[in-house]
């Protein structure tokens, strides 16, 4: 989903909470709900209108020095703090000396939001405006904060010095110090009318049946959906994802990322499993379970590996290696049935 912060570039479904929010006072907001919803993205818009020097009711102008200013990720009054890996791949700036540390090898870019950048948010809340429409930080994913980094924030967050404001974006509010949580107005996602989202992703270039299958990989989930399938990768891959693992084709999934292939063994369990008690499946259609040959004990029990080995996917494995293990193991349980 793209992040630019122009009101008319938000999805519909986006767009009308923007205008909502907006219209509503607060120094502190909490952006939650499942993921693939749209939380960076709507973040980002508010955190644009708020600073805009030519706001409308909708949201930003998307045409002033401010807006472009975000645009570009140089505006002087927006601190966006995110885990390095993530800033690294949305275009975000990172302070140059941790910037330095990364180029020179010295350590890996975080996967949390470091105490040292919340640090910063904190000298940063304490300069005048550059623009004076007030200063803006931004937390994407508010989870990645450990609890020190969390505390860290607590007091400016509950006293924030002039005009600052902070908002909060997760999929795991859960994951929140309950103090931060009570610091912020919550405003919880709203999910996309029956038939936005496959219009909403059309719109943006997908046909209906490349559309279709990306909603089916997601569960649903229209960001989820552009993220993995925006690029131009066929989406038709997913449906013939459970015959691939039912044969063991390793090929099928060979240009996919440990983390990808995880998530989507997953789903072809969970369906599996919800097809044995007699409930619909979520991610595939029925007809393309048709080939699974799977007892129900040799599901639960691929649950568990499945969900094992989830917490171990990031450690520096031989990726082809893990891909054929996961492979392997997945023919062995959809073909458990079969005598």
């Amino acid at each position: 989903m793209s992040a630019i912060a122009s009101p008319g570039t938000l999805a519909p479904w986006l767009a009308q909470q923007s205008a909502q929010l907006l219209r509503q006072p607060g120094h502190a907001w909490l952006l939650h709900g499942p993921s693939g919803l749209g939380q960076y993205p709507l973040a980002l818009a508010l955190a644009c209108a708020w600073l805009c020097e030519a706001p409308t009711e909708s949201g930003a102008c998307g045409t002033c020095s401010s807006c472009h200013g975000v645009a570009v990720r140089t505006h002087a009054d927006l601190l966006v703090l995110m885990p390095e890996t993530q800033a690294l791949e949305r275009g975000w700036p990172l302070p140059e000396k941790a910037q330095s540390e990364i180029d020179e090898k010295k350590r890996k870019p975080s996967r949390e939001i470091r105490v040292d950048a919340l640090r910063d948010a904190l000298e940063f809340a304490q300069r005048t405006s550059a623009r004076g429409r007030g200063k803006v930080v931004l937390v994407y994913p508010a989870d990645a904060m450990n609890a020190i980094a969390a505390n860290t924030l607590l007091k400016t967050l509950e006293e924030p010095p002039g005009a600052v404001r902070f908002i909060l974006a997760t999929d795991s509010a859960h994951l929140l110090l309950p103090t931060i949580r009570s610091r912020c107005l919550g405003h919880a996602l709203h999910w996309p009318s029956a038939g936005c989202e496959q219009g909403w992703l059309q719109e943006q270039g997908m046909d209906a049946e490349q559309a279709r299958y990306a909603l089916l990989a997601s569960g649903g989930r229209p960001a989820d959906a552009w993220e993995r399938y925006g690029g131009g990768r066929d989406a038709s891959e997913w449906a013939g994802f459970p015959r691939a693992m039912v044969t063991g084709d390793l090929g099928a999934v060979r240009t996919w990322s440990l983390p990808e292939l995880l998530d989507a063994l997953h789903k072809l369990c969970h369906d599996a499993l919800a097809l044995h008690v007699g409930a619909a499946p979520r991610f595939f259609e029925v007809q393309q379970l048709g080939g699974l040959k799977a007892t129900l004990s040799a599901l639960s029990d691929w649950s568990v590996s499945l969900r094992d080995a989830r917490r171990s996917m990031e450690h520096p494995f031989n990726a082809g290696l893990a891909q054929e293990m996961l492979v392997d193991s997945a023919q062995t349980v959809l073909n458990s049935a079969l005598p």
